[in-house]
Order: structure tokens, then sequence, then C-alpha cells
């Protein structure tokens, strides 16, 4: 498994976060793509596979909660983490009612990003969970 490559798609509004993480996980092996809203982020995952999808909870236009909805009911084998700055036990909650794979406050250590990444990616490929 360890020669499988993850497709990752990270949706978020703030393109300095997207760009970092993009070029830190691509350097441990993780194909990712990058969208700046929830709108990008459904035109990349009916064009492209995707295993996981890194989420920001708070986005102009359609919130990160919404996209987490329409992720789950479109392509419901995807494993979806949340990122947020601005936690709330409302919002984590409701995240794992709708079916999120875990949570990470931003900023998160990278390694521990690409472990969370890891587990939903065997999760989603039947090996386990966190």
């Amino acid at each position: 498994m360890e020669d499988e490559k993850i497709n990752l798609l990270i949706i978020d509004d703030e393109e300095r976060f997207l760009h970092t993480t993009q070029k830190l996980l691509e350097k441990r092996g993780v194909h990712t793509l990058t969208a700046i809203s929830g709108t990008a982020g459904f035109e990349i995952l009916e064009s492209q596979p995707v295993d996981v999808v890194i989420l920001d909870v708070k986005m102009p236009g359609m919130s990160g909660m919404g996209v987490l909805k329409k992720i789950k009911k479109e392509f419901p084998d995807i494993e979806v983490i949340m990122l947020t700055g601005h936690a709330t036990v409302k919002s984590a909650v409701g995240g794992v009612k709708q079916g999120v794979f875990d949570y990470l406050m931003k900023p998160c250590d990278i390694d521990e990003l690409l472990r969370k990444i890891e587990a939903a990616h065997a999760k989603k490929k039947g090996g386990g969970g966190k």
C-alpha cells in the first residue's frame, strides 16, 4: 500500500496555505490538488479521482459544512478531514454527524496532517480507521 499514491484535494480560501501545504505534501509523495472554493472543489471532484479531501470549515460562499454535506451526498466514499482555525464543539459535533473522518486545528503540523491523510486513505481503501 505504501507505493499507492494518495489523491488529495485541499479546499481552502487561503491561497498561501493552499500553495505551501501542496508543496510540502507533494514532497512527501501525496498527489495534491487544490481549490479556492467549494464550487472549484466540486469541479475537480467531478473530473478527477480523489481519495481524501482536506476542507476548511470557514469559507466565503458555500461554507465548509455545506461542502461536506454535498461531498458526502455525491461522493460518499471520499474521506474528509476538516481544518479549522475556529474549532467549536458545535461544528465538530455537526461534522462528525455528517461523516467527517477527523478535525485538525490550523495551523497544523505537516507530519500530523500527513498521518491523518494516510489514515483516512487506509479507511477509504478498507484498511481501518484513525
